[in-house]
């Protein structure tokens, strides 16, 4: 056979451990993982690299369409190039904050027109689960192909806008829960306490607080834990599959270990930031860094490495959700928006944290990144170098620091609180089912090869 391309000399991640093989490509899917695999109409020599499956990050928000409220904020383009240039090949997009929110077939359809031709990167797609979609939402979106359903404990949505995201009160949880049961797909929460974090970060605005360390304070770890007990509760009730999202505490993900010991159907995953920045340096950096969950304490990271490092957290992912600058524009944490973007910046600081700093195997490096998400959520095509999948690569250059400038983000936006931080590997290459998306030297491709993917 002569294949379409042949990576060789790089130090390749298979699912038991790296080996220094040769992989060959044929068709968009590895064909072969060898040595001397023969001809080839593309070599790519990959010495002195870490070949990588692409990275699947399971929560990104892409904000188009706009609906005329958020038109600037990030879209399908740009997100998808940052993507690339990330070593990130596949992405899940969550139902919200594009308007309409993605709740019904016709929404979905909105999304799957607006992201025509626009994607660098292959794209699934997650459902909403809100109170107003529960007469037949659920099932459309089912039949639409999404890979999963979003849900918010805690509150979001802005009420003035018809058709944007909200959060969920008890009894469509459960109801919600029990419809999504039934087609076998996995419900993420987000996990905060809406009425304990709502009235401590009202009292703490009305006492003249500001700041990022005062909001952290608002929302306090046991309004994490708390209701991540309520959906194990509810989880054993309806048999849904479920996942909690971006935990940001050690007692959460321990809650979820203890579920899965008794039998629950449940992962977590954390981000990137909450493995890297930490509560003390927060106000320094401003409202860039503001998320929710917040950021906690430096005594804590190393507890969330521990358990990222131990399996008990599934997979790491970036929570890309940007806006436009106006909008981190204050010197009022409790008014600024909560999100951060790192969809560019995920490989490269796991990289450098994790195996680098903290010795994590490459094998882990690519489970948290590629593999378990995958798995997760029923992507077979996607997660891990083996004969038959999909062909999707990151190249990494180890022990190769950087700073990042505003000129390397490809966001629409150019704000990312890990600016102007020393980034100790890079991303050199990307490859999606066989084709150069991003290479070092020469950018993001023209092409606009990647998918919307339904399941």
């Amino acid at each position: 056979m002569k294949f379409d391309l042949i990576i060789k000399n790089g130090l390749v991640i298979l699912e038991n451990g790296e080996q220094n093989v040769e992989v060959g490509v044929k068709d968009g899917k590895i064909a072969a993982i060898g040595h001397d695999l023969g001809e080839a109409t593309k070599v790519i020599d990959a010495e002195n690299q870490i070949v990588s499956p692409g990275m699947v990050d399971a929560h990104v928000h892409i904000t188009e369409p706009g609906g005329g409220y958020r038109d600037g904020w990030e879209g399908y383009e740009t997100g998808t190039k940052a993507a690339a240039k990330g070593g990130v090949t596949s992405f899940i997009e969550m139902p919200l904050n594009q308007v309409p929110a993605t709740t019904d077939k016709a929404s979905i359809e909105v999304k799957f027109e607006a992201g025509k031709d626009e994607l660098a990167v292959d794209v699934a797609s997650y459902g909403g689960l809100v109170p107003y979609n529960l007469n037949g939402g659920i099932q459309e979106l089912d039949e639409a192909g999404v890979i999963g359903y979003k849900a918010f404990i805690a509150t979001c949505g802005d009420r003035s806008i018809e058709g944007d995201f909200q959060d969920v009160d008890d009894y469509s949880l459960y109801e919600g829960m029990k419809q999504i049961a039934k087609t076998g797909k996995i419900l993420s929460i987000h996990s905060e306490n809406a009425a304990i974090t709502d009235r401590l970060g009202q009292i703490a605005k009305e006492n003249g607080e500001t700041t990022l360390s005062a909001y952290v304070d608002t929302r306090p770890v046991f309004t994490e834990v708390e209701p991540i007990r309520k959906i194990i509760l509810f989880a054993k009730e309806t048999g849904c599959r479920v996942h909690i999202v971006h935990v940001a505490c050690e007692e959460g993900v321990d809650e979820v270990v203890k579920a899965q010991q008794a039998g629950v159907d449940i992962t977590c995953e954390t981000c990137t930031h909450y493995l890297y920045f930490y509560k003390e340096e927060l106000d320094d950096i401003g409202p860039v860094v503001k998320c929710s969950p917040p950021i906690r304490e430096k005594s804590r990271l190393e507890g969330m490495w521990n358990r990222v490092l131990n399996g008990d957290i599934g997979f790491v992912t970036s929570d890309h959700s940007p806006c436009t600058p106006d909008l981190k524009a204050t010197d009022n944490a409790f008014e600024a928006w909560g999100g951060i973007a790192g969809l560019q910046n995920n490989v490269d600081v796991l990289y450098d944290e994790g195996v680098q700093k903290r010795n994590m195997t490459l094998k882990r490096f690519a489970e948290i990144i590629a593999t378990e998400p995958a798995k997760r959520f029923g992507m077979y095509d996607k997660g891990s170098i083996e004969i038959g999948k999909d062909a999707d690569f990151v190249f990494i250059k180890p022990d190769s620091p950087y700073t990042l400038t505003e000129a390397d983000l490809e966001y629409r936006n150019k704000m990312s609180p890990y600016l102007g931080r020393e980034i100790g590997a890079q991303v050199t290459r990307t490859i999606l089912r066989g084709q150069e998306i991003y290479n070092q030297e020469t950018g993001v491709a023209d092409i606009r090869s990647g998918r919307f993917i339904n399941y």
